[in-house]
């Protein structure tokens, strides 16, 4: 079988082909066609191709990078010039992005129990901000929820979402360890899992969900017009 292999390689050497198009037509390992054609001599016009071919592939290989840069660089001027057109933001700004982050993504169905989840740091920062500043729920009324998978660190998790929330751990509820065999053996991409802000304030409630109706109701009747 060596035999066969090594007949092959040395034929496609006598050919020209340069020991790494040995390896990707043949499959074979580099340092076994380099042992075999290793006294096999190219001639002056091979070498001259090959070299050829070699300066072709760097060429394009800098086209490519380059291409890949300019890419890159108009990317980047997009992402800076949208990130530019957000100045500071108001209260009132902030009362509206809350109501909508609440509308997607905030508990509806509980009468009295004001609740929103996600997995995002920087959401949750928001929605403090929110309740906190425009909500005016004070320090004491929030509950932290944490949702985890069972594999991953919980005591992290709480201390993580704890920092980030400004609500202490021993305000939190037990942390919900759901066993999913399927989460298993893959990339985390929420290695603190996700976790809920809750409120206990029903006359907080009735306000978000009027709040939530006023705003659906005034982008759709001006759309109507």
């Amino acid at each position: 079988m060596k035999s066969k292999e090594k007949d092959i390689a040395r034929n496609l050497r006598l050919q020209g082909h340069s020991l790494s198009e040995i390896v990707k037509k043949t499959g074979f390992t580099k340092s076994s066609v380099s042992l075999w054609v290793r006294d096999i001599e190219l001639t002056k016009k091979q070498k001259e191709d090959l070299f050829s071919k070699s300066s072709k592939k760097e060429i394009i290989e800098k086209r490519r990078s380059s291409r890949l840069q300019n890419e890159e660089k108009k990317r980047k001027e997009i992402y800076c010039t949208a990130k530019k057109q957000i100045n500071k933001i108001s209260d009132k700004e902030l009362w509206l992005i809350g109501i909508m982050l609440y509308w997607a993504e905030g508990g509806k169905k509980q009468r009295g129990l004001v609740r929103f989840s996600n997995g995002d740091p920087q959401m949750i920062k928001i929605m403090m901000e929110f309740f906190k500043k425009i909500c005016c729920v004070p320090k004491d009324k929030f509950r932290g929820y944490i949702h985890i998978h069972p594999h991953l660190n919980h005591i992290k998790a709480e201390k993580n979402w704890s920092k980030i929330s400004g609500i202490s751990t021993a305000k939190f509820f037990k942390t919900y360890r759901k066993p999913n065999k399927s989460s298993q053996n893959k990339k985390d991409s929420l290695p603190f899992g996700t976790f809920e802000i809750y409120v206990c304030d029903t006359k907080l409630f009735l306000k978000i969900m009027g709040w939530i109706e006023g705003v659906a109701e005034n982008i759709l009747q001006a759309s109507s017009k």
